[in-house]
């Protein structure tokens, strides 16, 4: 079985529940599992405040989830148009597999949340792009042969899945964005597949 990783940041559980059902998905895949991990928060603290291993959900990545999985998808919450912090730190902190070429040729795919329709759901999907791209990563969106992207009024966008929260942060998923992630997941684990057998 071809490992994808599947990491996240979630604050109120709209991201998780999007990378649930991509991790469903990448299981439709004949020969492909996803593997979930997240990011612990960050703090202006200056010491270690998270606990090594988080109290619920999944465990936090480590450097050889990037190294042993043949494709990533990747998702946080927006922060005004931008992916959360623990990400960004996450990410700024792999200058180590950047010069290994860890990720070089390796499929990857976004999503996010927003608590309003508008509320930055591209920019964030992109700015998640950037540091994928510099590292050789291979970038894939949705595309639109999938019905649901023309369909939806809630979340779902070409460049990646994603979830419109509410203000009161609702996990809860419109049909139209469960089935456009776990299309986004089985086509990364598609491309993945193809790509881990070309090498």
């Amino acid at each position: 079985m071809q490992e994808i990783l599947v990491l996240y940041y979630s604050h109120r559980g709209s991201v998780r529940a999007l990378a649930e059902q991509i991790a469903l998905g990448i299981h439709q895949v004949p020969g492909a599992v996803a593997r979930v991990r997240t990011v612990p928060r960050v703090s202006t603290v200056c010491e270690a405040v998270e606990d090594d291993i988080p109290a619920s959900g999944p465990p936090y990545v480590e450097a050889r989830d990037l190294d042993e999985c043949v494709g990533l998808a990747l998702g946080s919450p927006t922060r005004f148009g931008n992916m959360a912090a623990p990400m960004k730190y996450f990410l700024d902190g792999l200058g180590g597999a950047w010069a290994n070429g860890t990720l070089v040729g390796k499929p990857a795919s976004v999503f996010t949340s927003t608590a309003s329709l508008h509320g930055g759901q591209e920019t964030t999907l992109m700015s998640m792009m950037l540091p994928l791209l510099h590292h050789g990563m291979l970038v894939l969106g949705i595309p639109y042969t999938e019905p649901e992207l023309n369909a939806t009024r809630s979340g779902g966008t070409p460049y990646g899945a994603s979830h419109v929260s509410g203000a009161d942060g609702q996990a809860v998923l419109s049909a139209e964005e469960a089935v456009l992630a776990q299309a986004q997941g089985r086509r990364l684990a598609e491309v993945a597949l193809r790509l881990a057998g070309a090498r």
